[in-house]
């Protein structure tokens, strides 16, 4: 795992920047830790940080050239299937050069693209961002992995282009630093920026699956590699016995993939179901296998660690458990807020955070069971959706209490006001169509109260036919079908822009490698080619998953709640973070200097912050303690 950045100068008035390379590849040395070098020319700098996982010689550091020098590429990622595609594709190009000067990746992947270009992307597995660059014609390509689990940033100037896996990298080459009042409009309800945006203008992502090639001319479009869809003349394919053992096959070929290092390699063990499949297929192809979890001294309700360690005794991990109080998730919430170079406010990346930086003290590389619920529907919400979709008498008295639960305290933090908050966004969402009931579960606030915390001032900035345009774009895959577009809408959106960036950022900021057997793109498209009631139906959420690994597992995992962790967010901000928000970040005072949010709204909020019924206040105050400590670090 590494870190790349790079700049692409049309013509002398940019070439200047070019000297920039060595400060930006240093903003990525917590990717890269292990080696950093780069490589100039005339119009183009490339910068590298290496995290070494496979070949860990430093004939496999990059910049990494070809034997003729003319190419060079800097990658960040893993190809899982590289010694295969090497043996079918490049035989004749070792034979012609003499053979590999390296057992890496990177070199397989520079030496496709020369003979292949682009056209080699389809046959990659894994997850990554590169761009290579052939000095002699002047042309480079950017690429990203199906999924986007690997970032890649840029900014296209009228003479320069310049990149990064990372903004605070990408900053370093003088980008302007304008502020997107629309992308605001949409974080501070979604508390994440949706992709391919940036809270920045003119900054933006990289499409997961797209190419981009630059070069004297500019940019060139090209459409995506790969497109994920709803295979539906797929669904009467397999019978659902002969789905869950086309599923155990996929799944442990995908495992058995990630299984390949250099260095010491772990999985995460929640207790949950995805995270316990992981192991117990990564225990069929490695003896003693690393596992870790995390324990909650505090919150009994929330910890799993029981089971987790009967998966772990069953296949005899060597399982070790950190075991944490409230005070130690506060400790981190400054080394979260501070690796963070764009907001985004999932308060999950405080845990997760934790857990990366632990595990690092033992291993490298860890599995994780990322996309398990995305893929297959295990979100509470996706019970919820399937519920709303059944025309029941429970539908109805839910939906006739609306002015009931309206009228009660709703809270994540108790045990009823959180039946009564629930009951509430159930009964709300009955009366939306499919698309504003998908956006509305998926945010904190409304648009209209999205308008309101923003600044008079300012709301003219805020495009909302643009937003709006930008909303249905991302929802454009829900209309009267099933399960199965609210599961691909999840993919596009939640997946992409919130989980896989946390993971991604997290553990980044410890240095360690994450790998997700269920994003591997074999399982995915056959997920999408099941029909809905293999994944969710009145009883079971992730059905196939459940039943499919149903004799690999404790069968005390299963017919339990599925428990999340709630970071104790409501408690901080009305003890020991009341003096960050009310004497610092959302002062009264800074905030009308600053002159972004409406001061009458952030004081309102901080007043129901206190209040009997809070609802999700703490979720809003955390989207703005992010942005406003940002916009300190980089504006101040």
């Amino acid at each position: 795992m590494c870190g790349i950045t790079g700049y692409y100068a049309l013509n002398n008035n940019t070439a200047a920047n070019l000297t920039n390379v060595t400060q930006s590849a240093q903003k990525l040395f917590k990717r890269g830790p292990d080696v950093g070098n780069v490589f100039t020319d005339h119009k183009v700098a490339l910068g590298h940080r290496r995290l070494s996982i496979i070949d860990t010689s430093h004939g496999a550091d990059q910049p990494m050239s070809d034997a003729s020098g003319r190419y060079i590429i800097i990658f960040n990622g893993e190809i899982f299937n590289f010694q295969s595609l090497s043996d079918k594709y490049l035989s004749a190009t070792w034979q012609r050069i003499g053979g590999a000067k390296t057992s890496s990746d990177t070199e397989v992947l520079l030496y496709l693209l020369i003979e292949y270009g682009a056209g080699c992307l389809p046959w990659l597995d894994g997850f990554f961002a590169f761009a290579f660059y052939d000095k002699e014609s002047g042309r480079m390509i950017l690429g990203r992995d199906r999924y986007g689990k690997k970032p890649l940033l840029y900014y296209m100037g009228r003479d320069f282009l310049a990149f990064a896996s990372e903004m605070k990298a990408l900053l370093e080459w003088g980008i302007p630093k304008e502020l997107d009042y629309s992308v605001l409009h949409q974080y501070l309800q979604l508390n994440y920026v949706p992709q391919p945006q940036s809270m920045l203008k003119g900054v933006a992502k990289l499409r997961p699956a797209h190419y981009m090639i630059y070069d004297q001319n500019g940019m060139q479009d090209h459409a995506p590699y790969y497109e994920l869809k709803i295979n539906r003349e797929g669904y009467n394919k397999y019978s659902y016995e002969e789905a869950q053992q086309e599923l155990v096959k996929r799944m442990d070929h995908a495992v058995q993939e990630r299984l390949i290092a250099d260095v010491p390699l772990g999985a995460f063990l929640s207790g949950g179901i995805d995270s316990s499949v992981i192991v117990a297929l990564a225990s069929r192809h490695t003896q003693q296998l690393n596992t870790f979890s995390i324990g909650y001294k505090d919150n009994a309700f929330f910890d799993e660690t029981k089971y987790a360690r009967l998966v772990a005794d069953q296949y005899k991990t060597n399982h070790t458990v950190f075991s944490l109080s409230n005070n130690d998730f506060l400790e981190h919430v400054y080394d979260v807020l501070d690796y963070i170079d764009e907001p985004f406010a999932d308060s999950s990346a405080i845990p997760e955070y934790i857990l990366c930086m632990q595990t690092r003290k033992h291993v490298t590389v860890a599995l994780s069971g990322d996309g398990g619920d995305e893929v297959f529907a295990g979100y509470n919400k996706h019970g919820a959706e399937w519920k709303m979709r059944q025309r029941s008498t429970a539908n109805a008295l839910v939906k006739a209490g609306l002015p009931l639960w309206k009228a009660l305290p709703r809270s994540r933090n108790g045990k009823f006001s959180n039946l009564f908050r629930q009951l509430h966004r159930f009964a709300e969402g009955a009366n939306l169509s499919v698309r504003d009931r998908y956006w509305r579960w998926a945010t904190f606030i409304k648009p209209a109260e999205a308008s309101t915390l923003i600044s008079k001032d300012l709301r003219p900035y805020t495009d909302l036919k643009l937003i709006e345009a930008e909303r249905q774009n991302l929802l454009a895959a829900l209309g009267h079908g099933d399960m199965n577009e609210v599961l691909l809408t999840d993919m596009n959106l939640v997946l992409l822009s919130d989980m896989l960036v946390k993971v991604d950022l997290m553990s980044m900021a410890n240095s360690l490698e994450v790998r997700s057997p269920f994003l591997d793109h074999k399982v995915v498209d056959f997920a999408f080619s099941l029909p809905e009631q293999y994944k969710v139906d009145g009883r079971m959420k992730k059905r196939i998953v459940q039943d499919a690994f149903r004799n690999m597992l404790p069968p005390e995992i299963y017919n339990r709640p599925k428990h999340g962790f709630e970071i104790p967010l409501l408690g901080w901000f009305r003890k020991e973070l009341w003096p960050l928000i009310d004497d610092d970040l959302l002062s009264k005072k800074f905030v009308q200097e600053q002159g972004i949010f409406n001061v009458n709204v952030t004081e309102a909020l901080k007043r129901k912050l206190h209040s009997n019924n809070p609802e999700d206040t703490h979720a809003t105050i955390w989207a703005l303690i992010v942005f406003q400590y940002w916009w300190k670090k980089y504006y101040c």
